[in-house]
């Protein structure tokens, strides 16, 4: 797999080099800040373009945004490119904006709460074969924002925790395992979760994530509204 890295801090960067080199992965590029990411990936060729992305959201010059904001730009001009975020931060702002969009392939986790090397490498592998995977603190933080959305204010509080556990990319028996449930109780929980939330199967296999984003994808308004107020 062909990586791309846009990371500062020296030590993270060459420590995912390495990393990354052992588990069998090609990294074409380590940036210390995204300033020439779009560059690189406008010239790449088919055999260095990257088939994931790994980004920090607090990048040089500033420290505050830029990492997401690029992230943002990616999405925006290469929508297949996997992506994920690696950040010792949860950018709500942006963030919420990033993860709804619903072409999948992407990833928010927490530095700090990385604590298995072969668990990082396999939800990197899952992200750039389309999955989402989304720290567990990083849906808590964007679910438990104020919002307005009806179909989400239907949801139990049971409910809402097998939709976290969802995001997390779990599985209906990981999910049964965590929350002391059965994996016929955890099927009929998506189930209804999937009824209130108003998504049909569209062969697809994408309702676990839509469900997972539904709420989180009307934020990126709220936050505007907050934002210019």
């Amino acid at each position: 797999m062909r990586v791309l890295i846009c990371e500062d801090s020296v030590l993270l960067r060459e420590g995912l080099v390495r990393l990354l080199d052992h588990s069998g992965h090609r990294v074409v590029a380590d940036l210390p800040d995204a300033t020439g990411l779009m560059g690189f990936l406008d010239t790449a060729s088919d055999q260095d373009f990257p088939q994931i992305a790994i980004l920090d959201v607090r990048l040089p010059p500033s420290y505050t945004d830029e990492g997401i904001r690029a992230a943002l730009q990616v999405r925006a001009k290469y929508p297949d490119l996997p992506l994920l975020v690696l950040s010792q931060y949860v950018e709500e702002r942006y963030a919420s904006e990033l993860i709804s969009t619903q072409s999948g392939s992407i990833g928010y986790l927490l530095k700090d709460r990385v604590a298995d090397v072969n668990e990082f490498i396999a939800s990197l592998e899952q992200i750039a074969a389309g999955g989402t995977i989304l720290d567990q603190e990083v849906v808590a933080q964007l679910l438990t924002r104020r919002n307005h959305d009806d179909r989400m204010q239907r949801l139990t509080d049971r409910e809402r925790s097998v939709l976290a556990a969802v995001a997390e990319g779990k599985s209906n028996q990981a999910i049964a395992a965590l929350l002391f449930l059965s994996e016929a109780s955890v099927e009929k929980y998506i189930t209804s979760i999937f009824q209130k939330l108003g998504l049909e199967a569209d062969g697809t296999g994408n309702r676990r994530v839509l469900a997972a984003l539904a709420h989180i994808q009307n934020l990126g308004s709220n936050s505007t509204d907050r934002n210019g107020s």
